[in-house]
């Protein structure tokens, strides 16, 4: 039985029917659901790896052989991941017009297999490669199978460069189109959605102190509490794919409404 009243996800569906620019911000806890385990927990990538700084990858060969060390071992989990109610709810918001956008800090692509059309990566995106010196790019699969065959640190095939996922790494900066785009979002949005995300990773976690600050609703759905709960206008502890399910589950309902669709 959920733990989330009957009341509080109506109130969650009324305030997406009524938004007229949505925004979701996800975090790992919305990728944990299907099987990824977040970075820092026990089982994590950070709990068996020693995360590489980004200037230790350009200027230390051995730095770089821990780095694809560590993504021959992490990758199959992102590839054997499939997209869970979470997602499929948010691409199924968006395509009913009221999301406007995910925002995301993580990297493992489950958004866009979900259907979500526009996705703004913060943190990069794990399933794709590319040459730093020409750009030339690959997906993590085509890496993948170089690594398995024996390479310890593949280079570009096309000019010889370092090749690196593209993730962004400590030590290395956001997109900045992808960040603009998110902190234009945060200016427009009437609704912002924080799930799964401990927001305490910055500047990330800027994001939704800025639409609330902005004078968007804020809505928080994670596991446990988060610094912004008391700030929220709705804090919910719970799984993020059945809340979601059921939040889905009432706006369909009331789209179609007693009388049947139109």
């Amino acid at each position: 039985m959920s733990t989330v009243p009957d009341d509080v996800i109506a109130t969650l569906a009324d305030w997406l029917g009524r938004a007229k620019c949505g925004v979701a911000f996800t975090g790992a806890g919305i990728s944990t659901e299907s099987g990824i385990p977040d970075f820092r927990s026990p089982g994590g990538v950070w709990s068996r790896y020693q995360p590489v700084m980004f200037q230790d990858f350009l200027a230390d060969p051995d730095a770089r052989r821990r780095y694809w060390q560590m993504r021959r071992q992490s990758v199959p989990e992102f590839l054997a991941a499939k997209p869970n109610a979470g997602h499929l709810a948010l691409a199924k918001l968006e395509a009913a017009g009221h999301l406007c956008a995910v925002i995301t800090q993580n990297i493992d692509e489950l958004h866009q297999r979900a259907g979500s059309r526009r996705v703004l990566e913060v943190h990069g995106t794990a399933m794709k490669v590319h040459c730093l010196s020409c750009g030339k790019r690959w997906s993590c699969e085509e890496i993948q199978k170089r690594l398995e065959a024996g390479e310890d640190v593949p280079t570009c095939d096309a000019c010889g460069g370092l090749l690196k996922s593209m993730t962004v790494s400590f030590g290395e900066d956001l997109p900045a189109d992808v960040w603009q785009d998110a902190l234009t979002l945060c200016r427009q949005c009437d609704l912002f959605l924080a799930l799964g995300s401990s927001l305490v990773v910055y500047p990330a976690a800027e994001l939704p102190e800025r639409a609330k600050a902005n004078g968007a609703r804020l809505v928080i759905i994670n596991r446990d509490a988060t610094p912004l709960d008391a700030t929220a206008d709705m804090a919910v502890h719970a799984p993020i794919g059945e809340t979601l399910e059921r939040v889905m589950a009432v706006v369909e309902a009331d789209r179609v409404g007693p009388s049947g669709p139109g």
